[in-house]
């Protein structure tokens, strides 16, 4: 199995609801933050091997809240891989954990579908050789989403 990017996510006060727990459309941003700092560990900051850089765009994103997560000063961990990869698009794997925890506490699963993407022409793109060079080298199980077992 490929080892997975982690990424620390500091939680912040306005994530929080009327529960005291974090919103479940917080989690959303927190996926987009571990991405973009994911993406930055696979593909580097600038270049022409950035994928940010050739364009990409989130087509879906499937969420599974597994236990309320309480805000806390403490940052959660975020641990990230390719779960498919095709021929315009990937998708991307998570599982948002407390690094502080022992065991195995999920707090959230969750897989985005991400596109490359034309902006110019306003249309998707296959993806470049390079880019899938480095997604093939993130590529590990599918998500454990309840549904699918």
């Amino acid at each position: 199995m490929t080892e997975r990017t982690s990424a620390l996510i500091p939680l912040r006060w306005s994530d929080m609801d009327a529960y005291g727990h974090v919103n479940n459309v917080q989690y959303l941003r927190l996926l987009e933050d571990a991405r973009i700092a994911g993406f930055e560990d696979w593909f580097g900051p600038h270049g022409s091997e950035s994928l940010l850089e050739g364009g990409v765009i989130v087509a879906r994103t499937e969420v599974e809240y597994l236990r309320p997560l309480v805000y806390r000063r403490a940052p959660v961990q975020i641990d990230m891989w390719v779960s498919r990869l095709g021929g315009a698009s990937f998708d991307v794997g998570y599982e948002l954990r407390d690094p502080a925890e022992m065991g195995d506490a999920v707090y959230m699963r969750a897989e985005t579908t991400m596109s490359a993407y034309d902006f110019a022409g306003e249309r998707p793109r296959r993806l470049r050789d390079s880019e899938r060079e480095v997604l093939r080298s993130r590529l590990a199980e599918p998500v454990a989403l309840r549904r699918r077992r």
